[in-house]
């Protein structure tokens, strides 16, 4: 089968290649699934996951993507809870061939049902942004209804997902990020959008919730502008900064069937939108990755109409 591969860690983005593996086996708990369309993370090129096996053992050439849309092809042994032929969308997991690929052998539990009224470009593009969201700010935020939140990067896939669903749950939001990505973090539901290049962070006080996806310098400032007994909530790596009195969370997103149903059953009633940047055709899908210019949104990777 074609799949999307990398055997070079040293050379980044650069080191992506289209190559033929072979097509991958069921284990026990598992799912061989026909990808229709599937999703990437740039930054995947540099988790140590990429490269090695929980043992540490080298594992490449390795296949790359993590978010999948398609069909279930095939059960392995003891594998329950899916069906042959059954539309599905979920996580891979870190350490396993992605989904850049024809084929994917995942564990059933990490996929859950995509209805047919989704599509399957859309489906790839919800795991990790939906999933991120959705865990940054009710499983480790604890966001409420009246609370205020700070959203870093409200333009981006990530960022989307998270301004949506914490305006849904009734909190004050407000967007950051550069100047072109004003009107679509507001379009996305920011209450208020701030200009980390123009405008100041510190006229922003007393939030309740800071969501970082940047980290660094903006991590540490945000830090301060979060009321006592506050939450600052990241997915950079360890925190470097936390709030007075307050919470620092730093996580690494899970796979969860029953999150992804929240999550799917917001996009059908409208309730929720994806980011998608960019859908490129499978053939072409190096260059789909690799972008002469900026592209705002999650690039989704298109095997089969």
């Amino acid at each position: 089968m074609k799949a999307i591969v990398v055997t070079d860690q040293s050379a980044g983005m650069a080191g992506l290649r289209m190559a033929e593996r072979p097509e991958p086996s069921a284990s026990i708990n598992d799912v061989i699934v026909e990808i229709h369309a599937g999703g990437f993370v740039p930054t995947e090129v540099g988790w140590p996951s990429t490269w090695t096996d929980r043992a540490g053992r080298d594992r490449t050439p390795s296949i790359i993507g993590h978010e999948v849309a398609g069909v279930v092809t095939s059960l392995g042994y003891g594998t329950t809870g899916l069906t042959v032929g059954q539309r599905v969308f979920g996580l891979a997991d870190w350490h396993r061939d992605g989904t850049l690929a024809e084929y994917v052998a995942m564990e059933a539990r990490n996929l859950a049902p995509l209805p047919g009224d989704v599509a399957f470009t859309v489906g790839a593009s919800l795991p990790i942004s939906g999933l991120t969201a959705w865990q940054g700010l009710f499983i480790h935020g604890r966001i409420q209804s009246g609370q205020s939140l700070l959203v870093h990067g409200a333009a981006g896939a990530v960022g989307a997902m998270v301004t949506q669903l914490a305006r849904e749950a009734g909190a004050y939001v407000i967007g950051t990020g550069r100047t072109a990505d004003r009107q679509k973090a507001l379009d996305f539901g920011a209450h208020e959008f701030l200009d980390l290049a123009n405008d100041t962070l510190e006229d922003v006080s007393g939030v309740d919730l800071v969501f970082d996806v940047i980290g660094g310098d903006i991590q540490k400032q945000s830090a301060a502008l979060i009321r006592p007994g506050g939450t600052l909530v990241s997915i950079t790596g360890p925190v470097e900064a936390r709030p007075t009195d307050g919470l620092a969370v730093d996580f690494v997103v899970e796979s969860d069937r029953a999150q992804l149903g929240e999550i799917v059953q917001r996009i059908r009633d409208g309730r929720l939108r994806t980011n998608i940047g960019n859908v490129g055709e499978f053939d072409d899908a190096l260059n789909a990755l690799n972008p002469a210019t900026r592209r705002n949104g999650k690039t989704i990777i298109q095997m089969r109409a």
